[in-house]
This record gives C-alpha cells, structure tokens and sequence, in this order.
C-alpha cells in the first residue's frame, strides 16, 4: 500500500499556461502601439529634463541653440554667398540660407541622435522592461522640444533682417511642412537606430550621410544655376528635404502658394517613412537586447 505522501506528490496538479508567454518575445504591433502609448508620461519627463540639462556646463546654456544655426549660417553666407556667389539669381538670398541651415541642422540633429539611441542608453529599455522604440523616440522629442525656440529665432531673423519677409497668410500653412518633417525624420531615425543597434559601424556613415543630404537639398544654393539637365533637376527635386526646405521658402519668404503636387510628394515621403520606420522598429524588438549586450 503507498504511503500517503508518495500518493500526493504523484498526482498531476493542473496549471494554466495559456496567459504564459516567452520572456522578451516580440508583441503584436498593436500592442507594441499600446505599450508605447502607455510611456508618453515617461517620454514627456525624459525629453523636458533632457532640454534643461543641455548646454547646461556652458555659460550661455540653451542659447547656443539659436547661435550654432546662426554661427553655421554666417559661414556658408561668407563662403558660399559672398566668395562663391551661390547668391547671384536667389531672391533674399539671406532668408533663403536662414530657412535651409536652421531646418536641415534640426534633420541632422535629430536622425544623428536617434540613430545612437539604442546604443548609448542600452540599459535603459531592458531595466524597466520599456519597449526599445522609447529610446530613438526620447531623443526625437528632446530634439523637437529644442526646435521649438530655433523656428522661432529663424522666423525672427527674416522678419528683422533686410530684406524683410513679408508676413502673409500663407505663413498659417508651415506648421504642416514642420509636422512632415518631423514624420519624415522619424522614420529615417528609427530604421537608422535598428541599422545601428546592428551593425555599429554603420554609425561611423550617419555623419557623411547627412552632409551627402544636406549637399543634394539645396541648403545654401539653388538648384537651377547649376543644374540644368531638367531628368537631373528632377531627380534632385524629387529629395524630401529638398520639397521641405522648398514649401517652407515659398510659403515663408516669397509669399508662393505651392502646388499640390509638391504637397502630395512630401506627404507619401513623410507618412511612408514614418511607417517604415514603426515597422522596423517593432520588427527587431527580440533582438536588440541581445545585439547590445555582445
């Protein structure tokens, strides 16, 4: 006859495993979505103490958020304006460098800190079990926060500095061109973050990458001087930066409706960016744990 301890422990308890799931298993999109949702708390404290903490060390702190734009415009106006002659057949030819230096320095700020993202703060994510898009999208939001007071510093200055912008109607529309271009650089950032998170090398390309960018979109020059083969302009033409910083003078500076065909494009370019992006994040959410760690 079994002892009545031995009986015990050989029946089978049942367990429910069906709410079970795999450490570090990849969620459904939708609840990575949710999950990411569920952090915007956390993202809105990060970002504001991340912009109180810049520049922090230096005497002037945040200001140099407004004097690297207008330090960088200042030299390519010397050099390209007043050496090269780039301005001959630009109309203000200073508010059309002022408008192309300040936005694509926020482009290449941004993309450059999130493609680090997932690197430099590797511990932050896996600590507190926090999807790992929180981390590129943290530095996104510092960059926006801060991009706030270089718009507004970049308005002042071709409203004050001669030739004056004139202040229409049409100014009411560059908010959308701003939001396309955060939807665009978004989704550049984030799939340069999980290309990052990788393959490390490829951090050591972001920089030669966005100087190729900001060369192809018209930054301190305008493409009909220099080139005149109309499949090349196009080509060129067809660079979102180029169609932002584009709509952006037109609207801002020469007071231009523009067509609804250049709106069309750099809408697709930007909503199919930051889809891809979203994509491509979420796809590698099993590995970047393991990627960072080696």
């Amino acid at each position: 006859m079994p002892h009545p301890t031995e009986s015990a422990a050989s029946q089978r308890i049942p367990v429910d495993v069906s709410r079970l799931q795999r450490v570090g298993r990849r969620p459904s999109l939708g609840e990575y979505l949710q999950r990411l949702w569920r952090c915007r708390h956390y993202l809105a404290y990060d970002a504001g103490a991340g912009v109180q903490a810049m520049n922090r060390g230096h005497r002037l702190g945040n200001v140099w958020l407004v004097l690297t734009p207008l330090l960088n415009g200042a030299t390519y106006f010397l050099i390209f304006g007043v050496l090269l002659q780039t301005s001959r057949g630009v109309p203000n030819f200073l508010g059309y460098l002022t408008i192309g230096v300040f936005m694509f320095t926020f482009t290449s700020r941004v993309v450059t800190a999130m493609s680090r993202a997932l690197t430099a703060r590797r511990n932050v994510a896996d600590a507190f079990q926090l999807p790992h898009a929180v981390l590129p999208i943290g530095a996104l939001l510092r960059e926006t926060l801060m991009y706030g007071f270089t718009l507004a510093a970049m308005l002042f200055v071709i409203l004050v500095i001669p030739p004056h912008a004139e202040l229409t109607w049409r100014w009411l529309l560059f908010p959308a061109v701003v939001l396309l271009q955060v939807l665009l650089v978004t989704g550049v950032g984030l799939v340069l973050a999980r290309m990052v998170s990788r393959v490390r090398d490829i951090g050591q390309l972001v920089g030669f990458l966005l100087r190729l960018w900001m060369y192809g979109s018209a930054v301190f020059y305008s493409f009909d001087r220099f080139v005149h083969h109309p499949r090349v302009l196009a080509v060129l033409e067809a660079n979102p930066m180029y169609q932002v910083l584009d709509l952006s003078r037109s609207l801002l500076l020469y007071g231009h409706t523009p067509a609804l065909g250049t709106w069309a494009s750099l809408t697709a370019w930007a909503v199919g960016s930051f889809v891809v992006g979203i994509l491509v994040i979420w796809q590698g959410e099993e590995r970047y744990g393991r990627n960072l760690h080696r």
